[in-house]
């Protein structure tokens, strides 16, 4: 006995669900090129002002011979004021930031930097962009209740990275350079000087920049997960002590090889992680006051 004589079509059922198949292919291949085409733009915009963005990243390098300044200046400016400077809570005078030289060492080195550059900022201009497209795709999938909870992640997001990425420019960087410069040896006919690569350098900022600000998205992922019923409250509370350490050795494998480094990233991700048990903590408590609700409408 054939499928028509059991009552099922099965080239009608095929293609009933080939039609709709094809209809989100299509639309997955138009996000993908506004993507694309974003992302191209962004790239053109960052390839223009290559040169007052490279300098905005070169800025933690001239507070750093700043703070060198003022700590060779000993009597003019105190420890205390170092260590003010050191964690961007007092500036930098402006008389104590010369000027600083970056070296490159091949003929197309500073062109590839700013392609390098370039699409890094790309990138990061494009993201809401990106975001937003992902979002479109995956939003007819979810029930009402489901796109109202997803949009604050949204937003959260790419304010938590710009809070990473601060830390990195205001605090870590000036700090980490700083550092490098102070083990410069001047004195009884020897003389070594810190001379930076431009690539060096980018690739520095870019891989900091990039760690601090993915880093910081631990309270959108596990909420995220608390939201789809992957992990909960307690489960979190209960693997706190392995989460510690993993985030000491993540601090440890992402940070240059210094304390002060690792512990400017593994305190902030310590107390997200805390801030993160809340988050999920409040997902299921709103859950459960609505499937009480339900209950009693029932």
């Amino acid at each position: 006995m054939n499928d028509k004589a059991l009552g099922y079509d099965t080239d009608d059922e095929i293609e009933a669900s080939r039609a709709p198949l094809l209809d989100h292919l299509i639309e997955l291949r138009m996000r993908l090129i506004i993507c694309v085409a974003s992302i191209a733009v962004a790239f053109g915009v960052c390839f223009a002002f290559v040169k007052p963005i490279f300098l905005f990243l070169v800025r933690p390098f001239t507070v750093a011979e700043g703070l060198k300044a003022m700590e060779d200046a000993g009597g003019k400016h105190g420890s205390f004021d170092l260590l003010l400077a050191l964690v961007g809570l007092k500036s930098v005078p402006a008389s104590a930031m010369a000027g600083i030289t970056l070296q490159a060492t091949a003929p197309l080195e500073q062109f590839f930097t700013n392609i390098k550059l370039s699409a890094f900022g790309a990138i990061i201009l494009a993201f809401p962009i990106i975001a937003w497209q992902l979002y479109r795709f995956v939003a007819p999938g979810l029930y009402k209740k489901e796109r109202n909870a997803f949009l604050p992640f949204l937003v959260a997001s790419p304010v938590l990275f710009l809070i990473g990425a601060s830390l990195v420019y205001y605090i870590m960087l000036p700090f980490v350079l700083w550092f490098s410069l102070s083990q410069q040896i001047v004195g009884d006919g020897v003389k070594v000087v810190l001379q930076t690569r431009v690539s060096e350098y980018l690739t520095l900022v870019t891989t900091l920049l990039l760690a601090f600000g993915l880093s910081f998205q631990l309270p959108v992922v596990l909420s995220l997960g608390g939201l789809a019923g992957l992990i909960d409250s307690k489960m979190l509370r209960t693997g706190r002590r392995y989460a510690i350490v993993a985030v000491f050795v993540l601090a440890a494998i992402v940070t240059p090889p210094d304390p002060i480094s690792q512990i400017t990233l593994a305190v902030p991700l310590c107390l997200l992680y805390e801030v993160s048990i809340w988050c999920v903590w409040l997902i299921e408590r709103r859950r459960k006051r609505e499937d009480e609700e339900a209950g009693l409408t029932d």
